[in-house]
Formats: C-alpha cells, structure tokens, sequence
C-alpha cells in the first residue's frame, strides 16, 4: 500500500487497529539529511517490548501494572517517490485482544474533540459539573462506548486547560476580565488594590446597569460580608437596594483581604467614586465596629441602622436562660423595637421593661442602649428606608449565591458565575416589568376611586401594600381635636376596638398632611391614618407630593431608555468610522 503522508498512514493503521482489537503508537523515525520530512517510520502495536527497571520500585506503595508483553506486530513505511510505502508488515499478537466494549479503552483510539472541549465549557460556566455534562454528552450518542473517549481523558483536558489559564494568577486573570468586561460597557467600573507582591487585597467593580439603578433607587442599601469566598475565607461584600417591584437589585459587589476599618474605608470611598458621590439616605448592616467606623468617616450624610433580625437572634442567645417567661420579655421588646413612635415614650416603656424583668444590670442590654439610635425604630422614622429594618436582602443574596458558586473557584471563575447570579436577577427584573405594563391588577373593591386612580400609577407590588392601607380605613374611628386652627387639623385616628391613638395633622389649603406613625416617611406610601382623614376631608385622590417616584411604574420605562442610551453610545465607540477603503484595512 502507497500513502500521501505519514500521517495518513498512521490514521490507516490504528483503524485497522480499532477493528482488529488493539491500540497503537508511533516507533522510531528517520529523517531525510538536512530537512524535516520524515523517510522511515515504525508503527508498533501499543504493547510491544518491556518496561524498563526502576530501581526505586522497591520503595514505592504503589507500583502501575505492567502493559508491555512483548508483542511484536508492527507496520514500518519508507519514503520513496514522493509516497510512503509499507515496506514491512506483521500482523501477530502473543495476547488476547480487546473486544466489544473493552475496545473504548484503548489508548490510540480515544479522542476528546475541541468541540467537546467546547461544549464543556460552556456547560460549566453556567454551574453544570463535569460528570453530569459527560452524562449529558452519553446519553447523546446512546452510551459511555460511542464517546470515543473516557471520563478520566475529558477530565484531564479540562484540568490541563483550565490550569494554563490559571497560570497567570489571580491578578492577571482577573485584570484582564475586567478590562474585557470594560470594553463590552462603556459604565464598566472596577478598582483594584495590590499588595508588594502584586497580589490582590482589595477589589470593587460594578456595571452601567448597576450604576443607573443607583441613580433611581440608590436611596436604601444594604452592606453585608457574612459571605466567604475560597479556602481563604476572604470576605465578599455585597451592596444591594431595593426597585420599584421591591426585588433586590446589586449596586455592586466587593472583594475584600480582610474586615477592618481601613478596608471598608477604600471600598466605600471607591463605591461613591463610582456612584457619581451620591450619598444613601440610608446603610442597613449587621453590628461591626470597624464597619460602623468606616460608614461614620466616609458615609456621614446617611443614616446608618442595624440590621434587628440579628439583635433579636442576639437576644433570644444572651436572655432566653437569663428572663424566666422570655416569650413575654420579647413581646415587651418588640414593642421598644417596631411601635413606639415618641422618643420619651420609648425611654419609658425601655425602663419599664428593665424594671419588670429585674435587669438593669445585664450588659448586653445596657450596650444595645447606648446604640439605640442605630435599631430603635422611633430613631429611624424619619427617614426613608423603603420600609426595611433588617439585612435579609443582602443575606438571601448570600444564600443565593451559595447555587452558583463553591469555595473551590478561583478567583476568576468566581467572578463568571457571580455574573450568572446577577444575570438571573435582571431576567427577574424584566418579567416584573412585564407583569407591571402588561397585566393590569384586580382590585378587592372597585367602589374606590383612589384604588382605580394608583392602580396605573403603582407597580403591582406596591399597589398591594397600598391596597391594603386604604381597605384598613374602612375600620378606623376618627375623632377631631383642634378645628380652630384654619391652616391645619389635627385628628385623632384608631381602629375600632384599640386604644392605640395616632394624631395625623390636615392642611387642607396645600393638601399636605403628616401622621404620627411617619409611615410614608419610612416606608414611601400613605398609610391607613392618613388616607382616612383624606377621605373624611373628601379628597379621593392622592396629592402629587405623596406619590414617591421610585415606586412607580415609571422607573420601568426610564431604566430601559438609560440602558438603550448607554447601549448606543457604546456601539458608537466601538464601531470604527467610515471611510474610503486602503489596502491596510
């Protein structure tokens, strides 16, 4: 037989090989005089000749079977007018050969393909594992024996190639995701901090979607790191808020070398950098000094409160052995916490609660005091914090992160599935969006004229907790208290059967009115109170100040126009201009 190539000679041979049972490997060679083309060349069956002697095999706990057995069938060709002829031929074995479905163990015949490379890949970048991927890729062509190569090869490609790109480092690898990040979005924001050896302490990034979620509902975020990334446990940080839909959003995430001041410093220095300097008007995160320090120092405009889910968990660890009847200390500290709304109300009911369960003494309650502006929400009413108290948010994204990443991720691969997490949230967003402009909500009560009016007004969420505060109106007593003031009212509203009291004061000449329970200062809507005393003023409408904008559907519309905008100035930096053609084009 006559071949083109070496090569294709080969290729002829172990098909014959794979038919015939055995697996093959190329022998000695003999090169044409000062060129690189091949003149001779052996083709032997894989388990030709003896394993040479290792001296130290003696020393070792585990020594590999012996594959060679002296087998001697071969193929050799020679070069001779352009073509390679087979000069020599044996074709007897001294072993058994490999039949059936032993055949795909075989060493010569098992190839994984780029594209199989490929496919895994891409099934592992969105949190598929290697196993079930090669199931996958099984099932496909009806069985492991039809792979054309073994779990172990698919494996060890992937190790190799993932290792050679792990050999930059973690900062290497990781600058060059984010400039590739920052080539495809023209708002791409990242900073990193190095340490003498050019490895990464700090690192911050953020995207345009994030930093113009920021602009609208960038007036509540929470901070947490109870996150740990790798074997390292360095701490992750996320920054999130809240949307109109009241879904989590991230405003950007965060990569530390430690938890101390210094380190939150930089990071929130970096976060109002790249947020245009726009401070919150309020920081919801769990109890750490160095945290509170660094939000004091870099944060002094924004009301800084902790998170009352962990000081109840905190509670219920120092008290529970400590209070005789703990059911009824916490109702009584529940009560301090959620619904006293004076201050001298508040130091009261605290005293009381002190004196009736005898601890005047314990420390962990007398230091939760002096921070009570901090949890206590009669500090808190004020200002608007999206009717959040706690950091759940952050701590749901923490657990949601736990799907899609493993301690087990380099630093690079933590960052790619990180973006599937915040890619799943956005196609959340967008069927939110969807429900809110396409689907009109159906109300308990079509006599309302306020409901119909809020109804296109509202996203559905929020129509709901609106919903709600106008039907608990139809339960309310409404007495008025001082009529003689022709600029204002003031009334006292309860539900019927309470003896809870709440004054709402009524000017009525600018339609502007205020409760005691400052409910729309916390929460951004009307509550109950006031929309009775509207009601009984006859007004059946919301006055325009009390709509809050970001709760509304209109956000939905001018988020997508910034995204579209961003979008197009992107493609116009990145799209070359137009001109006569050159040969260097």
């Amino acid at each position: 037989m006559t071949f083109l190539s070496e090569e294709e000679a080969y290729s002829f041979y172990n098909k014959y090989a794979e038919d015939t049972g055995f697996s093959v490997r190329r022998g000695s060679k003999h090169k044409v005089k000062n060129s690189e083309t091949i003149q001779q060349r052996t083709f032997f069956y894989s388990r030709q000749g003896a394993r040479a002697e290792d001296k130290r095999e003696d020393t070792f706990k585990y020594s590999r079977p012996k594959s060679r057995c002296g087998g001697n069938a071969r193929m050799k060709i020679t070069l001779m007018n352009g073509l390679y002829h087979v000069y020599e031929f044996e074709e007897t074995h001294n072993h058994i050969l490999a039949w059936g479905e032993m055949a795909q163990y075989l060493r010569s015949h098992r190839k994984v393909t780029e594209a199989q490379i490929a496919s895994a890949e891409v099934a592992k970048s969105v949190g598929i594992s290697n196993k079930a991927t090669i199931d996958l890729m099984a099932k496909q062509v009806c069985g492991p024996g039809n792979l054309g190569f073994t779990r172990e090869d698919m494996e060890n490609r992937l190790y190799t190639k993932r290792t050679l790109q792990a050999k930059q480092g973690d900062t290497g690898g990781v600058l060059e995701y984010m400039e590739k990040k920052a080539a495809e979005d023209v708002k791409f924001f990242y900073s990193i901090q190095v340490d003498a050896d050019d490895l990464i302490t700090n690192i911050f990034w953020t995207d345009s979607k994030m930093v113009s979620d920021y602009a609208i509902f960038g007036d509540v975020i929470c901070f947490d790191t109870t996150y740990r990334k790798l074997d390292d446990g360095r701490p992750f940080g996320l920054i999130v808020g809240v949307n109109n839909h009241k879904k989590t959003i991230v405003f950007g995430a965060a990569l530390l070398y430690n938890e101390t001041a210094e380190s939150f410093g930089w990071l929130f220095r970096t976060f109002l950098k790249f947020m245009s300097g726009k401070h919150p008007q309020t920081i919801l995160t769990d109890e750490d000094a160095a945290m509170a320090k660094a939000i004091s120092a870099i944060l002094p405009h924004s009301l800084h409160r902790l998170c009352v889910w962990h000081m109840n968990q905190n509670a219920c660890k120092h008290l529970a052995g400590v209070v005789p009847d703990y059911k009824k200390f916490n109702a009584d500290f529940q009560h301090c916490i959620y619904d006293i709304e004076e201050e001298d109300e508040f130091l009261s009911a605290w005293n009381g609660m002190l004196d009736k369960y005898g601890l005047h003494q314990n420390e962990w309650l007398q230091r939760w005091f002096e921070k009570r502006k901090h949890w206590a929400l009669v500090y808190g009413r004020n200002t608007f914090s999206a009717h959040m108290s706690t950091t759940q948010r952050s701590e749901s994204m923490n657990n949601e992160l736990k799907r899609y990443i493993s301690i087990k991720y380099d630093m690079l691969t933590f960052f790619q599935h990180f973006e599937r997490l915040v890619a799943d949230k956005r196609f959340e967003e967008v069927r939110c969006d969807f429900k809110a402009t396409q689907t009109t909500l159906k109300m308990k009560t079509e006599a309302s004229y306020i409901l119909r009016q809020d109804a296109t007004t509202y996203t559905p969420t929020i129509f709901k907790m609106f919903q709600e505060q106008v039907l608990r109106t139809l339960n309310y007593d409404t007495f008025i208290c001082d009529d003689s003031d022709t600029e204002h009212k003031v009334y006292k509203v309860n539900f019927h059967g309470t003896q809870r009291v709440h004054l709402v004061r009524f000017f009525p000449g600018e339609e502007k009115i205020n409760c005691s329970c400052k409910k729309f200062e916390f929460a951004g809507i009307l509550c109950s109170h006031c929309l009775k005393v509207l009601d009984i003023n006859n007004i059946k409408h919301i006055p325009e100040q009390y709509i809050l904008e970001r709760w509304t559907k209109n956000n939905i519309y001018i988020g997508k126009m910034d995204n579209w905008c961003q979008s197009s100035e992107h493609n116009r930096q990145s799209t070359p201009a137009r001109g006569p053609k050159s040969k260097n084009v």
